[in-house]
């Protein structure tokens, strides 16, 4: 049967942290889900080694938006109905972007209208892919001065995605493996951040 799984887990060391470094905006017309190359000997369409931008004439951006609060997350919920034989995976993003600025709030209703995939970088240095066929839609948001000095400025912005399958992993460990991880066969993706 398909569907039977092959290893178990120990115990883990108590030696991870949680949280989110930083997540990069990758407009969903540069790549075609199509052309994703999966890592050998991990497992059909679980870790991505390789992805081959659309257009090959020029270098492919990743939009990095760094993360600093304790309010940012991912998670992927799983649906799954036996009586309907379906299962797919939500995946949420929960960005908070400190300060408004008018370039920022640009990009915010940008990310509204469109559907990106989205990159997600965690404390650990593990890269995700969300929305690797569908995008991620911004579902929820906020754009907000605050009322107390110390109150929140900024965006809070809630990204999901439908997906079949849960958030791949990416092949890489740090931002100089990751802008390879999407090389166009010359150049290597560049990443934006102004």
């Amino acid at each position: 049967m398909a569907c039977d799984i092959s290893n178990g887990r120990i115990e883990q060391c108590k030696d991870s942290v949680s949280g989110l470094k930083a997540i990069y905006i990758i407009n969903y017309d540069k790549l075609n889900s199509d052309s994703v190359v999966y890592s050998t000997g991990t497992g059909e369409e679980d870790e991505i080694d390789t992805w081959v931008p659309i257009d090959t004439a020029t270098a492919m951006n990743l939009y990095k938006f760094e993360l600093k609060s304790t309010t940012n997350s991912f998670t992927t919920a799983i649906n799954s109905s036996r009586d309907n034989g379906t299962t797919f995976f939500t995946q949420t993003l929960v960005a908070a972007l400190k300060r408004q600025d008018v370039v920022t709030t640009k990009n915010v209703k940008l990310l509204a209208y469109g559907r990106p995939r989205i990159v997600v970088r965690s404390m650990t240095d593990q890269f995700f892919l969300m929305g690797l066929d569908q995008g991620a839609d911004v579902s929820a948001g906020e754009i907000s001065t605050g009322a107390a000095l110390g109150d929140f400025n900024g965006y809070s912005l809630t990204f999901t995605a439908e997906e079949e399958l849960p958030a791949n992993f990416i092949d890489c460990t740090d931002e100089a493996t990751l802008k390879a991880v999407f090389n166009n066969g010359t150049d290597d993706a560049v990443i934006v951040t102004s």
